[in-house]
């Protein structure tokens, strides 16, 4: 069997992390397979539908490099295929016009309500005799078989029963001309050759009735698989109150797409114990029903775990192309500086994100207007002159400038005052960074560069001139 699989979102707001799981799974189980996918934008929501939400799914999409074989498609662009299909099937009788008024539709679902019935549609024009004119207002119903069972063995949940009873004949066809969501999805996946239907558990409700569809238009029917919805810590859906925006949200809050894909695919799937997932291992390793049947928590911790394991462990040429991003969002111009590469291995181990990475390293490219305030007076006091022209000195002479060559610029200068590197490396920090924190000061210095290193210090030490004036 030829695989093919798609990822069908409704353009009504953003790209979000259930949403992208699904992307991610339907993405994974053709890959797996050598299959295809395809991407089809379900945008038969016309009041609610926006091409802004287009634009951040294709983000999401393009950020998460998940590539698609087919599309994207869009529904609004194939009504006309849709309502050709509708005409057949009225000719064929697995369709018919219902003029039942919304008057008559309000009064007979208030009246099932008060009987403690399930409301749904009656019938009442599924057989009628009545004559209509033809420009008399009407939808077009799907006629549901009446008897039997709806039977699909999910590829996650096992076997689902519906018994067709508990289905009404649904519009396929609404007053205005416009095909229904549930039809066109069926048209698609019958058109597309769709082989799995990959979504969330949402959608379970809705399969029975595309099912008969399929099956009184003659097309064949896909196998199904089902996903658990994902909760927030607190066990309650995911939503805009955990911070469960579009998937955007996560590469501005300085998360690696790599680690979030690696994030998504554990949430709800497993291979043994193991964690670390590159692409090519979940491509090999990716099967539906390794899928748990129960909802996941998101877990915001995990996530930063895998982002700094993604930091350290990934290519820093590659972490780079990403922090490149951030760092030109904060305005900050690299081009007298290290090179982006080189701020990766200095700051991995200290940021969870690229974000705060991005935020910390202005000081290797900008010089600032003032020293932390308790750093400075913690460390830049009349006691730190002396160590601080020592160093400076011995920094001024090195030639070539070498990260070891910083490294024993500093040593020796503790060496020959007779005093620990911390007397020495700590004003040098705060002069140099502004701050009381950064990598080891050999490789900060040097990154920092000769010319700018002996500027700040230059600056620090007129710093505790100043405080020795004031006494």
């Amino acid at each position: 069997m030829k695989i093919k699989t798609r990822f069908a979102p409704s353009p009504t707001g953003y790209l979000h992390v259930g949403g992208a799981r699904t992307a991610l799974y339907s993405w994974l189980f053709s890959r797996h397979a050598g299959g295809e996918f395809v991407l089809r934008i379900e945008d038969t929501d016309l009041e609610r539908s926006t091409q802004e939400a287009i634009d951040a799914i294709m983000a999401g999409m393009n950020w998460l490099n998940l590539d698609w074989d087919e599309g994207p498609y869009f529904q609004t662009k194939r009504f006309d295929r849709y309502n050709a299909v509708i005409d057949d099937m009225l000719v064929q009788g697995t369709a018919y016009r219902c003029y039942c008024s919304k008057v008559r539709l309000d009064a007979l679902r208030e009246k099932q309500m008060a009987n403690g019935e399930k409301p749904r549609y009656d019938g009442h024009c599924r057989d009628s005799q009545c004559s209509h004119t033809d420009d008399e207002p009407h939808v077009v119903r799907f006629r549901n078989p009446q008897e039997g069972s709806v039977i699909f063995d999910d590829n996650i949940r096992g076997p689902i029963e519906f018994s067709n009873q508990e289905l009404d004949d649904l519009i396929i066809r609404r007053t205005d001309g416009a095909p229904t969501y549930n039809f066109c999805v069926v048209v698609d996946d019958w058109d597309m050759e769709i082989s799995h239907v990959i979504r969330g558990e949402d959608h379970i409700n809705n399969t029975p009735r595309q099912i008969n569809i399929l099956k009184a238009l003659g097309a064949p029917v896909p196998e199904y698989a089902h996903v658990s919805m994902i909760l927030g810590d607190d066990g309650k859906k995911l939503s805009k109150r955990h911070g469960a925006v579009g998937v955007m949200q996560y590469r501005d809050d300085g998360y690696l797409p790599q680690a979030l894909l690696n994030y998504l695919v554990r949430l709800g799937w497993s291979h043994g114990d193991q964690e670390i997932f590159s692409l090519d291992d979940m491509k090999t390793f990716f099967t539906l029903d390794a899928i748990n049947k129960s909802a996941s928590a998101f877990n915001t911790e995990k996530l930063q775990w895998l982002n700094h394991h993604y930091i350290n462990h990934m290519p820093a040429e590659e972490v780079a192309v990403h922090l490149a991003w951030h760092v030109e969002q904060l305005g900050i111009e690299t081009r007298n500086g290290p090179e982006l590469k080189d701020i990766v291995k200095l700051l991995g181990e200290r940021c969870k994100t690229l974000k705060e990475m991005a935020e910390s390293c202005r000081y290797f490219y900008e010089d600032f207007h003032q020293f932390d305030a308790d750093a400075a007076k913690k460390y830049l006091r009349p006691v730190a002159r002396q160590p601080l022209e020592a160093v400076r000195a011995k920094l001024a002479t090195i030639s070539p400038w070498t990260p070891e060559n910083v490294h024993h610029a500093i040593q020796g200068t503790a060496d020959e005052l007779g005093v620990g590197m911390g007397k020495v490396g700590m004003p040098l920090r705060v002069a140099v960074t502004g701050a009381g924190q950064s990598p080891g000061m050999d490789v900060t210095v040097y990154a920092i560069g000769q010319a700018r290193s002996l500027q700040r210090i230059d600056r620090a030490l007129a710093y505790i001139a100043e405080r020795e004036a004031q006494g």
